[in-house]
């Protein structure tokens, strides 16, 4: 049980940061153009540096056995999270289709999960979490923003490929098995910057929630249907899969917690950037950040009894 309680309580405090979010939009001291530079603010240069900053640790070879077996089980949670969501939601004359199947593919792994996994595992466990990250990052600016934006192009794909996030993770990866350290002084200048990272983004949503009517936000059976995939049946058949193979227990439950966790914020940061259907991104991060206060714990203990 103190895996579900810990996770409900970190729940519950982004709760109160997006609280603040909604009640800045509401009182005019953030609005629709101040947001989307807070968006753009914590894509480009605030999310890399966390990315990077997580591969600051000395390196002992055997932490890389399970840091690669961390980056094999996200690399398959996105692959499957993929076809599931290809196969569940169809086009048909569903203008939404890709932010629904961004919701699906793509958790808030490193905004809860961080903090979650941390209080959990400590910090052997936030190590193999930074594997779930690296391959998120590098799916979600390729693939996530190529499939919210909409565009295909080969240029496209080179920017996606050259955007700040992916290249954060390749250089602290570089940094980490090549054992370089930055100064204590810069690590600790980057790593204040890194921690505006949860505030900022949860203030981003707070702001876009405020935005939508939340009354028939509940309303939306449309929302429901994304919203089980996303916090239930994906992160318990990634749990079935992963107990078929002799995997330590540290790194299984690392992995499916960050599979568990809500739609990533990041859906909310993509949609303002491409200028897609931002309020409907809003409200499937919001239901499905709202249901994840029962949904995660749950996991959490079918995943105690399983392991």
């Amino acid at each position: 049980m103190t895996l579900a309680i810990t996770a409900f309580i970190q729940i519950v405090i982004m709760f109160f940061i997006i609280l603040v979010g909604i009640i800045c939009y509401k009182s005019n001291l953030i609005d629709k153009d101040m947001n989307k530079k807070l968006a753009d603010l914590v894509l480009m240069l605030v999310n890399p540096l966390v990315i990077f900053i997580s591969y600051q640790r000395k390196f002992e070879a055997s932490l890389l056995t399970g840091l690669l077996i961390s980056l094999a089980l996200a690399v398959v949670t996105h692959f499957i999270g993929i076809i599931i969501s290809i196969i569940v939601l169809r086009k048909k004359n569903n203008n939404d289709i890709a932010i629904e199947r961004f919701a699906i593919i793509y958790s808030n792994c490193g905004f809860i999960g961080i903090p979650m996994v941390n209080g959990m595992f400590g910090s052997e466990g936030v190590f193999y979490l930074t594997a779930y990250l690296t391959v998120f990052n590098l799916v979600v600016w390729t693939h996530g923003m190529i499939t919210v934006s909409g565009k295909r192009d080969k240029k496209s794909i080179i920017e996606a490929i050259l955007s700040p996030s992916v290249m954060a993770t390749l250089l602290g990866f570089i940094f980490f098995v090549s054992k370089i350290m930055l100064p204590d002084i810069l690590n600790k200048s980057l790593t204040y910057i890194g921690d505006m990272n949860t505030p900022l983004a949860m203030l981003v949503a707070g702001v876009t929630i405020a935005q939508t009517d939340i009354i028939k936000l509940f309303a939306k059976i449309r929302i429901y249907y994304i919203a089980l995939f996303k916090l239930i049946i994906i992160p318990v058949v990634m749990l079935l899969i992963f107990n078929l193979f002799d995997i330590p227990r540290i790194v299984l439950l690392t992995s499916v917690l960050a599979c568990a966790c809500p739609a990533a914020a990041t859906i909310n940061l993509f949609s303002i950037k491409y200028e897609k259907n931002y309020l409907y991104a809003s409200e499937l991060f919001a239901i499905t950040t709202i249901l994840s206060l029962i949904s995660i714990p749950l996991v959490m203990i079918i995943a105690n009894i399983l392991v």
